[in-house]
């Protein structure tokens, strides 16, 4: 399973280290040391962003201001797959992405709760990469 130094969980939830620092402290998500270092589990920071994304109230106005073509980096927290195609859903920062491809490409780039991926938006089709 992943796991995220802080600073690079901060980044897809789209907050400070510091109040992701605050916010371990106050056991809203747990963490561990490896290798000296504070990380969170991609399965809990994926739990804390659906979390954050649900009681969000995002812009209105920003949308009209952004181009078309958009990359938008942030962690998968759910996929649903059949012997066909893949749902993948990722929140990135206060935004959640679904994004609809087949289900080889979800299994090649190993897409599952917790995993980073980039969600690349260009009009109504959604490419997911990992970075």
């Amino acid at each position: 399973m992943a796991t995220y130094r802080v600073a690079e969980a901060a980044e897809i939830l789209g907050v400070s280290d510091d109040t992701l620092r605050r916010w371990i402290e106050a056991g809203r998500v747990e963490a561990s040391v490896a290798d000296g270092r504070t990380v969170v589990d991609g399965a809990d920071l994926a739990v804390l962003a659906e979390s954050l994304a649900d009681s969000r109230d995002p812009d209105p106005g920003r949308a009209a201001a952004v181009s078309a073509r958009n990359r938008l980096t942030g962690i998968v927290v759910r996929v649903k797959k059949d012997t066909v195609m893949a749902q993948v859903d990722l929140i990135c920062g206060p935004y959640r992405i679904v994004s609809l491809m087949s289900a080889e490409a979800a299994d090649e780039l190993g897409l599952a709760p917790g995993v980073r991926a980039v969600a690349s938006v260009k009009s109504t089709n959604v490419v997911v990469e990992r970075p």
